[in-house]
């Protein structure tokens, strides 16, 4: 979190100087720190060109070992990023660096869910990330032709960003101002005329800015409560059940054994006769042997049909001599009995065989149908491929899948999937149709090639590709302009370290060519953010509040008021540029230039409650508005910020004040 940008051990060390590693320098030396760095090894080609320039000091060797670490500064640096691509390297030097220096903020890479929760717990001050996974959303979203941007949970509710463009048609079409559509579920944060692109930074329009058709705007809104899936309770199961049995009457046994003959397969026919076959060979026996020895039991005839119907001759003609006098025509019939019983469980074992086999590939013979038109083709389904399918299903986007090798039948069963060769495979996938195409194999040049041939099929399709190599991605970027090229480890490089500065950094995506995180802070007693309006935080440090919660409240507030001050234990969620973060990091907030002059009040009672307007969205002391009222006109001696200072304006006049910016 925001911490004092005067603190003397405020410098990193970063592990592993692979893609990952050296975007994670580049990224904090915006934030003008010192970062060492170790390495197993010389590097002989930087991906990143003026990184030797970067690294205040760079020490070969393995950080796992301590000797290689405290010569790096562990014990006085703030932050270790530990971004091998060894996950086991990653998780040994995390254990070392933590018994080196208890207080040093550990943020490793890791796709170990379970153990990265069961690390944080014993280790502490620890975050790890997955860099293949992080910018899985980005990929996603560039897929939609809408006007989702983001999106993104919190307190089980679903925030979703969106980059909406204004039309005659449009429910903004009757020129609002822009401060009117913001609501406790919506807040605007940036805005552009016609023709002219998103800024940069948020909140670059004047407070009364009016929306007129052609305009874009950028908005963040919550919905409501994410629905619980319901269980279908037991009794309609039986209701079922016994509408079922209910409707098996005699009069139509007939017709249902009919249609079962007609529909079903080989193998349930033969079942089926065989099963007739044998009960009326049971029957048969039992009433031969009562018959031809009248002095046993009708039980015990039925015991002996029975033995011979499962194979049992032996139990009983096995000996050498015939335990009792039987009739050579009864004996052959028992032979025939134990022969065709033997048979009919062999039957059996063969239909149950195949029913377990079959029950192995059910979930790919009811995967859904590959859809004809306007869906999302996705090529790739590893671990990035994987989770941007399940956004993708979130979003409710229809799709196919396309992979080289066999999944699991439990992996993604209700999306429709193409295996085998992937470029024999696009013939199949109605490409020609198909209004986005996400390459994301875990070979670049590969996603390239198919890129290509998918452009060449359908040009209209948006395509996306995934890259690793930042090289790569320029040259690529700039030869195909119609491609979103997604470099991974750059997308992922500013959530680490982000993360290292002690930010709980929730999730990220892309809008207007650049990422935007969403961050969690606690605020503690020398935060930048401490004592501070929301106001001052937001157009200050030009982030977005978009989630407030007390120390000494269980409730969390959405787009929280620009009145609320932050105190220490409070927990504070923004939209912001790693430029946002890095401001609240040096604690280098915007000064506030505009003053408001208060001419009069109508009464002693406006006078009264505009004295607490001034002193709830200005942030001064209640006595300073009191004093101020008693004496107009006068000047409020306190700085605000351009949509602050039109705020009050407008807040006085609804209590009967007049005042205006000077």
């Amino acid at each position: 979190m925001g911490q004092n940008a005067t603190i003397d051990t405020n410098f990193f060390l970063v592990c592993g100087l692979g893609n990952l590693g050296q975007y994670c320098v580049s990224v904090l030396k915006e934030f003008g720190v010192k970062v060492n760095a170790i390495e197993v090894a010389n590097i002989q080609r930087w991906e990143v060109p003026e990184l030797p320039d970067l690294v205040d000091k760079l020490v070969i060797g393995d950080c796992c070992q301590p000797k290689t670490l405290e010569q790096a500064g562990i014990r006085q640096c703030r932050a270790i990023l530990i971004v091998t691509s060894d996950e086991r390297v990653n998780i040994a030097a995390a254990f070392a660096a933590r018994s080196l220096n208890p207080n040093v903020r550990l943020v490793i890479r890791s796709a170990q869910e379970n153990l990265n929760e069961l690390l944080s717990q014993n280790l502490g001050n620890f975050v790890a990330f997955e860099a293949t996974q992080l910018p899985a959303k980005s990929f996603a979203l560039a897929a939609l032709s809408s006007e989702t941007r983001g999106f993104f949970t919190l307190e089980n509710r679903l925030l979703r960003v969106f980059r909406a463009p204004v039309d005659v048609s449009h429910r903004w079409g009757t020129h609002p101002q822009i401060h009117e559509i913001n609501t406790a579920h919506r807040r605007v944060f940036a805005h552009a005329r016609a023709g002219n692109p998103l800024p940069k930074a948020f909140y670059q329009w004047e407070p009364h800015t009016q929306i007129f058709p052609g305009d874009t705007v950028a908005y963040i809104e919550v919905t409501d409560h994410l629905a619980t899936r319901t269980v279908q309770p037991v009794t309609s199961r039986r209701q079922l059940w016994g509408a079922r049995i209910s409707g098996m009457r005699w009069q139509n046994l007939r017709h249902q054994l009919t249609q079962f003959w007609q529909e079903g397969s080989q193998t349930s026919r033969v079942a089926l006769v065989g099963g007739i076959f044998m009960v009326s060979w049971f029957f048969c026996g039992t009433l031969l042997y009562k018959l031809q020895y009248p002095k046993i039991s009708f039980q015990d005839a039925l015991n002996v049909s029975l033995v011979l119907s499962i194979g049992g001759y032996d139990n009983l003609f096995g000996q050498l001599q015939l335990p009792f006098e039987i009739p050579w025509w009864l004996h052959l019939f028992s032979i025939s009995q134990t022969v065709a019983g033997t048979v009919f469980v062999g039957i059996l074992y063969a239909i149950m065989t195949e029913r377990v086999l079959a029950a192995k590939f059910q979930f790919s013979r009811r995967r859904l149908p590959i859809p004809k038109a306007d869906h999302v083709v996705l090529i790739g389904l590893g671990r990035v491929g994987k989770r941007v399918a399940q956004l993708l299903q979130e979003l409710k986007q229809p799709l196919v899948g396309v992979h080289a090798t066999e999944l699991d039948s439990d992996i993604l069963s209700t999306m429709p999937l193409i295996i085998g060769n992937i470029k024999n495979a696009l013939s199949q996938v109605n490409l020609a149709t198909a209004k986005s195409v996400i390459v994301v194999t875990d070979d670049e040049v590969t996603n390239l090639e198919i890129g290509l041939m998918t452009h060449a099929s359908n040009p209209t399709a948006n395509l996306i590709i995934r890259t690793f190599d930042p090289r790569f991605s320029e040259n690529v970027a700039r030869l195909l302009p119609y491609a979103r090229v997604l470099g991974v480890y750059a997308l992922a490089a500013e959530a680490f370290a982000a993360a290292a500065f002690g930010e709980n950094v929730l999730n990220l995506f892309r809008l207007n060519n650049q990422t935007t995180l969403v961050t969690e802070y606690q605020i503690e007693a020398d935060d930048t953010l401490n004592g501070k309006l929301l106001a001052e935080i937001a157009y200050g440090y030009g982030i977005v509040p978009i989630l407030h919660a007390k120390a000494s409240q269980s409730t969390s507030k959405f787009m929280p008021s620009d009145d609320i001050k932050l105190a220490v234990g409070d927990r504070l969620v923004v939209l912001a540029t790693i430029e946002g973060l890095q401001r609240v990091e040096r604690g280098a907030i915007a000064s506030a230039q505009l003053l408001v002059r208060v001419e009069s009040a109508f009464s002693s009672e406006a006078a009264f409650e505009g004295a607490a307007v001034i002193a709830r969205i200005s942030g001064c002391d209640i006595h300073t508005a009191r004093i101020l009222m008693s004496q107009l006109p006068k000047t409020l001696q306190y700085p605000l910020y351009k949509h602050q200072a039109h705020r009050l304006v407008s807040e006085l006049s609804k209590s009967q004040v007049q005042a205006y910016i000077i």
